[in-house]
């Protein structure tokens, strides 16, 4: 009972701060940052939410530079794949920072990378987008002119008197060590579990280092698994392999590994009883999580750590408190600490602990539809040389696709629209519009709202849409400083003053922040007119004390009128804090005498 009741306060002192925006990355798919605030510290959490990923959605593990062999950003992953899917990820399983090496499974599209491990769970993906979380072993057998032997590893330098067979998926080629006896098999099957796979054996090597064939693979032998090898794999014969998992797991083409299971039946795992240390699960650390939802929709949550006064990170079962918050029914957890990232697109979005790591592997929710990258949100051709352009607007496909794209303007009448048949890539939409008659230069662009609106259907009948808007405001321009600097004194205190030019009617806001957004002071806040306004600032916060902090500082305008709102920032000017003038001796009094 006393227990009930400490936990029960503990939990009444964390405040939340009040639900964040939802940003959509992608059709179907949000993303929000959530700060709370705990008798810990600050927890920054990042969380996507996508659909149960069938049909234009997938949930896919990738592999660094596509072999074993070393470790790659998230975000580069996403750019070397960019042209196949548009993604947002996370990082994936533990790993070996040697090697590379994941510490589980690895399987993308029915071949096995990496086997798993029997003490961690494993993440299965299925076609219909079902997540199944559970523990699964890896045995192997092997057999050429003799009896059935065992098969120790896959794509894993073999241990004493063990045998280890090396696929594509590794490199380029085995392991350079001595006392091995390798045997080449080519062609060989890709490695698919619970499937019979045979070759013939051309080559033997008493050396390590042998090459791996493209379509091939390499039976890596030590102590008296070697000299077994020789005898009943000559070159010549055939081998024939069986990779089993135990307990059967089929229908999960892609999996990751992972661990531990953290929601269960929709109820949070305390203790998994995984093969994991009381460090890893303990104490606040960064963490990374996969789960899903009882409508089959995929959330995926990063939670940053080890930045005190931003984020302190999470134990292993808040993280799983956190899942069930959000409604997964299961989830897992996935490698985390200085490796937990979350990035969309080729862009990181999380804040990892010493700054992006390179990883194993990778969890990635794609989709395959047409994708229109946000656009400027708000841009303002008024000649003063600030936002003057529509610098994002296009769109991409990833198959062959008969695309409709369709520039709908203020008025709510297509600028501009066509029908076409494209190739996989990304594809600009001129704005302003170019006009019908190719001789005249483009009109300038009406303000107020501009949608762009695309549909396509690809090569397989599959139909998708996406939608971006902007708005085209011009009622801020033209901001300059009346000087670069301001000192900042106990008695005659300078003043800067930034003017700013309106061509309509706006309420305005003028504040001034550090160079790098935090507000200062407000010193301006009022309904105006067309034309020219100064806003005036001499170093004094909103209590009007003087400003006791030197640095490089900005003031910012918003105006916000039926067009909306419109924001322009002047350039820096520095802060100068001057020492106080030295107090006067009073002077002495005059003798009358």
């Amino acid at each position: 009972m006393l227990r009930t009741l400490f936990i029960a306060g503990i939990l009444a002192l964390i405040v939340v701060m009040p639900a964040p925006a939802q940003t959509t990355l992608m059709p179907g798919v949000t993303y929000e940052r959530s700060v709370q605030f705990t008798p810990h510290g600050p927890v920054a959490m990042h969380v996507v939410v996508g659909p149960r990923p069938t049909g234009l959605y997938a949930l896919r593990p990738v592999l660094s530079n596509e072999t074993i062999l070393g470790v790659e950003k998230v975000t580069s992953m996403q750019k070397r794949l960019a042209a196949t899917a548009t993604m947002v990820g996370i990082n994936g399983d533990f790993y070996a920072p040697d090697t590379g090496r994941p510490s589980g499974v690895l399987m993308r599209d029915g071949v096995v990378d990496s086997p798993p491990s029997g003490d961690r769970s494993s993440v299965g993906l299925s076609p219909e987008g079902s997540i199944d979380i559970r523990r699964v072993e890896f045995f192997g057998t092997w057999r050429g002119l003799g009896q059935r032997r065992t098969l120790t590893d896959l794509n894993q330098a073999p241990k004493q008197n063990g045998i280890s067979l090396f696929t594509p998926s590794y490199g380029a080629t085995t392991p350079a060590q001595a006392g091995v006896t390798e045997a080449v098999i080519h062609p060989f099957p890709p490695a698919t579990p619970n499937t019979d796979l045979t070759g013939p054996i051309v080559q033997v090597a008493g050396v390590g280092g042998s090459a791996i064939p493209p379509d091939g693979a390499v039976l890596v032998a030590r102590g008296t698994a070697a000299q077994r090898l020789a005898e009943e794999a000559p070159v010549g014969s055939l081998v024939t392999l069986r990779m089993i998992f135990r307990p059967e797991w089929t229908g999960f083409p892609n999996a990751v590994g992972g661990g531990p299971v953290i929601v269960r039946d929709g109820g949070p795992v305390f203790r998994a009883n995984e093969a994991f240390s009381s460090y890893q699960l303990g104490p606040r650390h960064p963490r990374t999580a996969v789960g899903q939802l009882p409508d089959g929709r995929i959330v995926m949550v990063v939670v940053d750590g080890r930045r005190p006064g931003y984020s302190v990170g999470m134990t292993n079962f808040e993280l799983a408190q956190a899942l069930v918050r959000l409604g997964a029914v299961s989830a897992s957890a996935l490698d985390g600490g200085g490796s937990s990232t979350l990035a969309f697109n080729g862009t990181l979005l999380s804040r990892p602990s010493n700054g992006e790591p390179p990883v194993s592997n990778s969890l990635q929710l794609m989709y395959y539809g047409v994708y229109a990258p946000a656009p400027d949100p708000v841009i303002s051709p008024n000649g003063d040389g600030v936002g003057e352009r529509q610098r994002a607007l296009s769109y991409k496909v990833v198959h062959p696709s008969n695309v409709t794209a369709t520039l709908v303007a203020p008025d709510g009448l297509p600028a501009f629209t066509e029908t076409v048949i494209r190739e996989p890539g990304t594809y600009p939409v001129a704005f302003p519009p170019a006009p019908a008659d190719p001789t005249l230069p483009p009109a300038a662009p009406a303000e107020g709202r501009w949608r762009l609106d695309v549909s396509a259907t690809d090569d397989v009948g599959q139909t998708s849409t996406t939608s971006q808007s902007f708005t085209v405001n011009s009622t801020l321009g033209f901001a300059k400083l009346s000087r670069r600097s301001l000192v900042v004194r106990a008695r005659g205190k300078q003043v800067i003053q930034a003017g700013v030019t309106l061509t309509r009617p706006a309420r305005v806001l003028a504040t001034v922040e550090t160079a790098s957004g935090v507000r200062v002071a407000a010193i301006a806040l009022r309904r105006l007119e067309a034309g020219r306004f100064v806003a005036r600032w001499k170093g004094t916060t909103a209590g009007g004390r003087s400003f006791a902090y030197g640095g490089l500082y900005k003031i910012r305008f918003l105006a916000t009128n039926e067009l909306g709102a419109v924001e322009l920032t002047t350039q820096n000017f520095r802060v100068i804090r001057a020492a106080p003038l030295p107090k006067k001796k009073p002077k002495p009094p005059v003798s009358s005498g």
